[in-house]
Parts: structure tokens; C-alpha cells; sequence
């Protein structure tokens, strides 16, 4: 039975506009969404590209109907030959997805069953607050009450200090991490250093530019390191044994649900620690994610907390956990 492909983009505002390092604020997320139908079956895939890549939902859209004019889509493509028909990238991701969701509505289970997972349990996550004044991210993390973990995003200036001071004094009772986005020199993570362990603060994220790993030796850090632009395939990761502590995988990187799982396992044979990200977006985006979370020992899935809005039924935030039921995205038909 031939498919018949659905790709399109979609714009959904943020709740604030949310700043990193060296970029402009973001007032709004854009997602490229791809839809797989066979029959009366339908599988679901979105992703919002590798910004720093300078992929764009745009080109995701246009990537996915080159093969759809090709005739591969129809050709007998599934999860195993994407892997070489595309490279790691946003536009193999919502194939990639939409091809697993298609899967467990044709066979009757489960995505995380297809791939061998234990039934999902909700998972605690991370609330990120991008970076604004001290004062304002103090107020964003009082007002998400019910985080248990909380990431700052910091940009290198040497207002970061404050920021984190602010949001320690108002959330003493949080796990704290902070994401430099490649914002850091050695010599300003030096300056924050200080700063940072007497805040409590247990990991960095991504404190270098992407080629600039040797910074990391001889780095005496008493605070967890985590790679996130540096580790985008499984490629990646033998490089980083002995520089990074831990891992982020996202699956707009790694090009899918299918490389991230083997990410996950390569990082484990290597002895890294795993944690799962995002590339914002809404709840079809973090489910396949969720289920990469749940062999993660940090996971950092928020994206629609971001959002003014989200699908329905969405992504379920509570008390501090996520949770992703099947009829979000990767269950079977009813």
C-alpha cells in the first residue's frame, strides 16, 4: 500500500520571548510536521532543525518533499535505509518519527514496546528560564512552583553571577543546572566557577564552542559537564570520554528516535552518562524524546512550557515530572 506524505510548517507563540547565548530573543517557535499515511493509519513526526546548523522547518519541508518527488518515500523506506538516505538533521528526525508512530499503529503496540523499553514512567524534568535580568529569572522560577529541577540559560556576561545568586536565593529547594549554549570562555568559567558551587550548582552545560573541545583538558571542574552541541551523533562521543561527564541527546541532532536510542547505548558502552533534550517545540516533539528519557539520568523535556499553547491531548506537567501518554503520539490505533 502506497503513502500519501503530509509535510507543512506551523507557527506556535511563546509565552515570553526566551533568550540564549549570542542569539536574539525568540518570541515564537516554528515546526515542520510530517504525516505518514497508510490506509486509514497515520504516523506523526515534528521537528524544529539545528538553529545552529542553520537548518530551518523551511528546509525540513523541502528536504522531505525532494524525496517525496524522488519516489523514495514510497520505494520501501523505513527506520533502517532513512539512516543513509538523509543525514542526522531535523528533516530524518520527523521521517524518522512519523515512520515509528506509523509502525505501532500498523502493528497494534506501542512505540516504546517496538523498541524494547519498559512501559514509560514519568519522569522529572527541567524548567528552563532563559536569560533576562537577575530579577526577572528569580520571578520565572518562583513561578514555576512546582519545578523540582530548574536550568538557567547564561550567555558569558558577567551579569551571570547575579543570575544565578537571584535564582538560588529564590528557589533554595531546586536541582540547578545552567547552559552556556558555547557562551563561555575558559577564563570567564573560571570567574563563575566560584559562583556556581557555592549556589549549588550540579551541571554545566556546553560551556565551549563547538571545536573548541580541547578547552575542556585539563579542566578541573567540581560540577558535572555536559555536551550538547559538541555531541550530535554517536559519532561524536568516543572524543568526549574524558573531557564531558554526560551527554545531551536530541533527536533534531541525532536525526531520529532511531540514532538517539543508539546514541544512548554507545554512551553507556563508553561509560558517559546520558541526558535527553530539546529543541523546543510542542508535545509531538518531546514524546519520542520522553522515551529516550527514560535510560536518561537528566532530562530536560520543557519545551511546551514555553509555549502559549500545545496540542491536545499534550504532553502531561506535573509536580515537577513529565509525562508523555501513548495517546500523545506512538500509540496504537484504537
Amino acid at each position: 500500500m502506497s503513502m500519501r506524505v503530509s509535510i507543512h510548517t506551523e507557527r506556535w507563540a511563546t509565552r515570553r520571548p526566551f533568550r540564549i547565548a549570542s542569539y536574539p530573543p525568540v518570541v515564537e517557535a516554528t515546526v515542520a510536521v510530517v504525516e505518514l499515511h497508510e490506509g486509514s493509519v497515520c504516523g506523526r513526526g515534528e521537528a524544529s532543525g539545528v538553529y545552529y546548523k542553520h537548518e530551518t522547518p523551511a528546509r525540513i519541508v523541502d528536504q522531505v518533499k525532494d524525496l517525496v518527488d524522488a519516489g523514495a518515500i514510497n520505494s520501501g523506506l523505513d527506520r533502517i535505509s532513512l539512516q543513509t538516505i538523509l543525514p542526522a538533521g531535523g528533516a530524518r528526525n520527523a521521517l524518522d518519527c512519523a515512520l515509528w508512530e506509523l509502525e505501532a499503529r500498523r502493528s497494534g503496540q506501542p512505540v516504546w514496546k517496538l523498541a524494547g523499553l519498559p512501559s514509560p514512567r514519568p519522569l522529572l524534568t527541567t524548567y528552563t528560564i532563559g536569560a533576562d535580568t537577575p530579577a526577572e529569572m528569580a520571578a520565572q522560577a518562583l513561578r514555576f512552583a512546582d519545578a523540582r529541577a530548574i536550568k538557567l540559560k547564561l550567555t558569558g556576561e558577567a551579569e551571570d553571577a547575579d543570575r544565578v545568586r537571584a535564582v538560588r536565593a529564590a528557589r533554595s529547594d531546586v536541582w540547578l543546572a545552567v547552559d552556556a549554549n558555547q557562551g563561555f570562555t575558559p577564563d570567564s568559567l573560571d570567574v563563575l566557577m566560584s559562583v556556581l558551587v557555592a549556589a549549588r550548582v550540579s551541571l554545566i552545560e556546553q560551556p565551549f564552542p563547538i571545536g573548541r573541545e580541547r578547552d575542556m583538558q585539563g579542566l578541573q571542574s567540581p560540577i558535572a559537564l555536559a555536551a550538547d552541541e559538541s555531541a550530535q551523533t554517536v559519532d561524536d562521543l568516543e572524543p568526549l570520554v574524558g573531557l564531558f561527564d554526560i551527554v545531551n541527546i536530541k533527536l533534531d541532532k541525532s536525526g531520529g528516535l532511531t540514532h538517539g536510542l543508539a546514541m544512548a547505548r554507545e554512551a553507556q558502552r563508553l561509560g558517559l552518562r546520558t541526558m535527553v533534550g530539546n529543541m523546543g517545540g510542542t508535545s509531538w516533539a518531546q514524546a519520542p524524546a520522553f522515551l529516550i528519557g527514560q535510560c536518561c539520568e537528566v532530562v530536560d523535556l520543557d519545551g511546551p512550557l514555553l509555549l502559549a499553547g500545545d496540542r491536545t491531548p499534550g504532553v502531561v506537567y506535573r509536580d515537577g515530572l513529565v509525562h508523555c501518554p501513548d495517546e500523545v503520539w506512538g500509540g496504537p490505533s484504537h
